[in-house]
């Protein structure tokens, strides 16, 4: 009788280790999406906050990447790259999406990022936008360089692919989609430091603002760099006005370590700000909503998280 209350156990063990479910950590695991954009001063050799913030990223080794633009400042070229981002992100090459910023413009028209991260992803180097899946998400990065790509307006080469990337892409397969790109159409940095809201971007929010009222995909969220600190902001649509229902919500990421901006007056419907702190933004893809979660460096402490349901 002990003999075969033992060996009971010891199916009952066998079976919590290997019924499905029985280890919640294999089962429910959603996918993480976690970076930033503007990464590492290779201008001046200054890479400690790039270091710091891919110190960020070695905990989560089962996580795709992000690198939201100007990767390496200053040039984007291939010694920039070499130089500059693979010391600091390069380990996480073959498990990032990448984004070009304006910087990877200043040289041979974008050639680094290409040259770095090949074609398979990102595509015709006249373009330098793609799409992809991560889960139940969708997801779309665009490139905000508008003069590089024959404009962002309605009409535009970019502006019809997105639309009709979007139209593809229906809401049962996919309910929730997130876009990439560089520069914020959306800020409240302080004026003096070379950004301001890119209003060339307003005909590609206006899409991802559509599509949320089809039974497309709908866009949740956007993630941009460029503006050299944090900043999340209240669902919107293309003009500014806050709506829960069909907006979309912009977080900004130029936290990756090359250099710190100010906040100035906030923008209407900012929620939160912080211009000191470098760090990356973790997102958690879940089937019908997400969570975000501002992680700093070492040694700081600003931090922003919440949970997002999908409309």
């Amino acid at each position: 009788m002990k003999k075969l209350l033992q060996l009971g156990m010891l199916v009952a063990l066998a079976g919590a280790i290997c019924w499905p479910g029985g280890r919640s950590t294999s089962q429910t695991s959603d996918p993480v999406l976690i970076g930033a954009g503007d990464i590492a001063d290779g201008l001046n050799l200054n890479l400690s906050g790039a270091m710091a913030t891919g110190a960020l990223i070695d905990a989560y080794p089962g996580a795709t990447v992000f690198a939201d633009g100007d990767l390496p400042h200053n040039n984007g070229t291939d010694s920039d790259y070499a130089k500059g981002y693979a010391p600091a992100w390069g380990r996480f090459r073959g498990r990032t999406l990448p984004v070009i910023g304006n910087h990877e413009y200043y040289a041979l028209n974008a050639a680094g990022i290409f040259n770095y991260f090949g074609t398979s992803l990102l595509g015709d180097p006249t373009k330098g936008y793609y799409s992809t899946n991560l889960g139940a998400w969708h997801i779309i990065v665009l490139n905000s360089n508008c003069s590089y790509v024959g404009g962002c307006d309605a009409g535009s080469p970019q502006e019809q692919w997105l639309a009709n990337d979007l139209a593809t892409h229906s809401l049962a397969q996919f309910p929730c989609t997130l876009a990439l790109w560089h520069h914020p159409y959306y800020t409240s940095v302080a004026s003096g430091q070379g950004v301001a809201p890119d209003t060339e971007m307003q005909p590609i929010w206006q899409d991802l603002y559509n599509s949320n009222s089809t039974n497309n995909t709908h866009v949740q969220l956007v993630v941009n760099g460029h503006a050299h600190n944090y900043e999340r902001f209240a669902a919107q649509d293309a003009s500014g006005n806050r709506d829960t229902n069909h907006g979309v919500v912009e977080i900004i990421t130029g936290t990756g370590g090359a250099s710190h901006m100010t906040i100035g007056s906030l923008a209407a419907n900012s929620l939160a700000q912080n211009g000191t702190t470098f760090g990356v933004l973790k997102l958690t893809l879940h089937a019908s909503s997400y969570d975000f979660q501002f992680i700093p460096i070492a040694g700081q402490s600003f931090t922003d998280s919440g949970t997002q349901a999908c409309h």
